[in-house]
């Protein structure tokens, strides 16, 4: 029997959760998955009764030799980190766009999340993502401007990508449970809505904006906006953007604003 790796984050899918999102996903034998860490293959197995192909990358070698033995005729088994993968070599013979289904490891979720957004292409290699994390991950992501947990995560994913919340799991959806509630979350990767101007640039005001978030815009931004020569105010009147506001009361499109205003 193989045991659960503690430093992968393993927890595996009872039954009854996985027929639920094996439901959501609404596969066909038209399309091909790019599932990311298959595990004891819970969900590759009904899915591949589905789709039309699946790939499955999974790092522990065990696990991927015990789904290698299982020889399912229309899924290939990739051993590996997937953050270290070449994605553009991997899937270069498969049909695109591929969608992606996961139960991501809560302690590297985010890099994960940010790997897909850079890969997807706009939608053009990956269309969609269903994938399953830590619950105030997936609260961070479907966050709208004004709450709580709107911030850097939000903003940079709904740039690229629609967001929509599918299920709320239990710890007693897995074994082992883990110590918190999960949910399941569907990206849909698009071209972006607005334009930002320079990427590295809208990144570097939404992370600094947002880590003095209890501050106002104005008080916030001080410090990113010097640093790329810029002032706050220079850019707030640029931006035509409330500089007394908090940063989570800002949307996608003023934070743009303020980006363009660099330039």
């Amino acid at each position: 029997m193989i045991q659960t790796r503690r430093r992968f984050g393993q927890h595996f899918l009872e039954a009854a959760w996985v027929t639920k999102i094996i439901n959501s996903l609404g596969a066909t034998a038209n399309d091909t998955f790019l599932e990311i860490g298959p595990g004891r293959g819970a969900l590759t197995r009904p899915l591949a009764a589905r789709a039309g192909r699946v790939i499955a990358v999974e790092i522990d070698r065990d696990l991927a030799g015990l789904l290698t033995e299982q020889r399912i005729t229309n899924v290939r088994v990739v051993e590996g980190d997937f953050l270290e993968v070449d994605l553009a070599a991997t899937l270069r013979d498969e049909p695109h766009p591929i969608r992606v289904v996961g139960n991501l490891p809560y302690n590297v979720s985010s890099p994960i999340l940010f790997a897909l957004l850079r890969a997807a292409d706009e939608g053009r290699l990956f269309s969609d993502a269903t994938l399953m994390l830590q619950k105030e991950v997936a609260d961070r992501l479907v966050a709208t401007p004004g709450s709580k947990d709107y911030g850097v995560l939000a903003i940079q994913v709904t740039l690229l990508a629609d967001v929509e919340r599918l299920l709320t799991l239990p710890p007693g959806a897995f074994r082992p449970p883990p110590k918190v509630t999960s949910g399941v979350v569907r990206l849909r990767f698009r071209p972006p809505h607005v334009d930002v101007g320079d990427p590295r640039i809208f990144e570097r005001i939404v992370r600094g904006i947002f880590l003095q978030r209890r501050k106002t815009v104005s008080n916030a931004l001080r410090s990113v906006a010097d640093s790329l020569g810029r002032s706050a105010p220079e850019l707030l009147e640029r931006a035509r953007v409330d500089g007394t506001l908090r940063p989570e009361a800002l949307s996608l499109e003023e934070i743009a604003r303020l980006s363009r205003a660099v330039l």
